[in-house]
């Protein structure tokens, strides 16, 4: 199937307009947890409201414990020791993504070229590849980089790029570029949602060009989610749900949303 060219738009306007402020905090919220920091002028700009309101939100935030406000914007509080201990940010529904990890990571040949998105499915999957031979690994995750880069015979590239501690990976102009120029058999993407109609969404717009040179650089593109995440929509929007080409997840999802993936032509294999 071929892939459609993710589409170009405000990725943010979609998704935050409107938005009262209870809800807009958790966006925010979701943003530093991805991000590590953010700037103010860049999230009014996002959310569409004044940097008055902003610096509010980033108020209320830091009274919670949450954050720590700074000049121009704020950073997360508990940064630091994630990122000490390589451990991630999403530790929830493990045994599902151990699940979905295992089945993913059946699908993997020996001597086949990798891209491996950032996250903990995506590292579940990471995880059960070591006992592959010959294969060619290109990730924007530093943890993933470090497990297989580890494993005898296996070639492992990293791009460059800026360092986003909360999901121990690199993102920028420079991480986008590196992937221009690379072709690969597979790729196996995270999501922070994915539904019908919002489509795959993510809890900040760094990274969606990233994503989308990615999904450009590989042949099939396996959407690797929990079913807690089916009609979960995020921050911003990264494209429909034709961006890929097939979709592991666990036996959690409905008949119904099952059905609905199916129909737009994606293929489902459920774990567990």
């Amino acid at each position: 199937m071929n892939k459609p060219v993710p589409e170009k738009q405000n990725p943010a306007t979609e998704v935050t307009t409107g938005l009262l402020a209870e809800p807009r905090r958790r966006k925010i919220l979701a943003w530093l947890e991805e991000e590590g920091s953010a700037r103010v002028r860049d999230l009014s700009t996002a959310f569409e409201v004044s940097e008055a309101t902003i610096r509010q939100d980033l108020e209320r935030l830091e009274r919670d414990g949450r954050i720590t406000r700074e000049h121009g914007g704020a950073h997360l509080n508990r940064l630091p020791p994630k990122a000490g201990t390589m451990v991630l940010q999403h530790m929830e529904n493990m045994d599902k993504k151990r699940q979905i990890g295992a089945l993913a990571a059946s699908l993997v040949e020996d001597g086949e070229t990798l891209i491996m998105d950032a996250g903990t499915t995506t590292t579940e999957v990471a995880t059960r590849l070591t006992d592959r031979h010959g294969l060619t690994i290109i990730t924007n995750a530093l943890n993933i980089a470090i497990l297989l880069g580890a494993v005898p015979g296996f070639a492992v590239h990293l791009p460059g790029g800026q360092f986003k501690s909360p999901t121990l990976s690199v993102s920028g102009d420079k991480a986008v570029e590196y992937f221009h120029n690379i072709y690969a058999g597979k790729l196996f993407l995270a999501t922070a949602g994915v539904g019908p109609e919002a489509g795959l969404t993510y809890p900040s717009f760094a990274d969606l060009e990233l994503k989308k040179a990615m999904i450009n650089a590989a042949s099939h593109v396996y959407l690797v989610a929990d079913s807690t995440k089916v009609n979960k929509s995020s921050f911003t929007r990264l494209g429909a749900l034709e961006l890929i080409n097939t979709f592991v997840t666990d036996s959690g999802i409905s008949d119904r949303d099952a059905k609905e993936f199916e129909r737009r032509g994606i293929e489902l294999l459920i774990a567990g």
